[in-house]
């Protein structure tokens, strides 16, 4: 696969960067709890009509280096701090911001409405060898009618993910370089807590290296471990999802992937069974290419204790770089297809990343 440069204004002046320092005990003493998946916070920001504008320089540095070498690949470290969480806000614009080597997650968007996150760049890569593991580039949790536009980012993790109760969300002309893609979850995570992800549009979106174009992950029905690491045993539904217009080039999985097998604790629990509901996805059009030996379109690992309903997959145009056409549709648990027939059977198999 070709490099690819990612694309950089020019170099932002000193006094628009704001960089958090390399302290690593101060900040695992002093983050402060997100109230979600036992996950913390550098910083909490939120109001109401709030305009935040970077111009194109203003620039947030999380030293992130510092903590991808620490942490050295584990997930989800206790107390690893986001870079900013963007809490309670509502009617607001976040406008032309640079995030690089965030910490952990970039942006979290917790318990906030009606808000714009636009002509973003996020850039949290290693220079070593240890992974910049678990750095999201967005998250929504309880939040409702946000939107997110012309957002570039290379990361290590979910390009933007959408976890529990987040309705109404857009996410349009966006590239995604390297990550895993957009990401409904994960979710399901806390034994009989009920969660919902509704009304969901992401569209016009290149990706370039990246895992898949879109994905989703459940936890088993069954609790191994807590928060963060661990869970299951989760209830709620997720539906009306679409992905429409995407072109990515050289993804490295399959284009679009189901797992409700989600597990970190190293125990693996029954993949058939979880009762989180499935419903309603519509995947395409989508164009592009997949990297060398990948020719999955789909892998949907779904759920027997409640299968999944109404998948839609249309406009397949995938193909190897040696021009060979994509054209595997792993199925386990599905019914109810729509624009395609299953070829085979999908792998199960505990995973944090769509897949086995």
């Amino acid at each position: 696969m070709a490099q690819t440069t990612l694309p950089l204004s020019y170099p932002p002046s000193p006094l628009a960067v704001r960089a958090w320092s390399t302290d690593i005990s101060y900040w695992l003493n002093n983050s402060l709890p997100t109230g979600y998946q036992n996950q913390s916070s550098a910083w909490f920001f939120g109001g109401e009509n709030v305009t935040f504008r970077g111009y194109g320089v203003g620039t947030l540095d999380g030293n992130g280096q510092a903590w991808y070498d620490f942490v050295n690949g584990q997930s989800n470290y206790p107390r690893r701090p986001h870079a900013i969480t963007i809490f309670n806000t509502h009617n607001s614009l976040f406008d032309g911001l640079r995030f690089v080597q965030s910490q952990m997650w970039t942006m979290t968007i917790s318990h906030s409405t009606h808000t714009v996150l636009q002509s973003l760049y996020i850039n949290s890569t290693s220079s070593t060898r240890s992974p910049a593991r678990n750095t999201d580039g967005a998250d929504t949790i309880f939040s409702s009618s946000i939107t997110f536009r012309n957002l570039t980012i290379a990361n290590g993790d979910d390009s933007i993910a959408l976890k529990a109760n987040s309705t109404n969300i857009l996410i349009e002309d966006c590239t995604f370089h390297r990550g895993l893609g957009v990401a409904i979850g994960s979710i399901g995570q806390y034994p009989g807590q009920f969660e919902t992800v509704e009304n969901v549009t992401a569209r016009r979106i290149r990706g370039v290296g990246i895992r898949h174009a879109g994905y989703v992950k459940t936890w088993t029905g069954q609790q191994v471990g807590y928060p963060p690491n661990g869970g299951g045993g989760g209830l709620g539904f997720a539906r009306n999802v679409t992905f429409e217009d995407f072109t990515i080039e050289g993804a490295t999985d399959s284009a679009f992937a189901i797992s409700q097998c989600t597990t970190f604790s190293g125990a693996a629990g029954d993949c058939d069974s979880s009762l989180f509901q499935l419903r309603d996805f519509h995947f395409g059009p989508v164009m592009g290419t997949l990297a060398s030996g990948n020719t999955k379109v789909a892998s949907l690992q779904c759920s027997k204790a409640a299968p999944c309903r109404g998948v839609e997959i249309t406009g397949v145009d995938l193909r190897l770089a040696n021009g060979t056409a994509a054209g595997q549709y792993l199925c386990s648990g599905v019914e109810g297809t729509s624009g395609f027939n299953c070829t085979g059977t999908a792998c199960v198999g505990g995973s944090a990343a769509g897949g086995c």
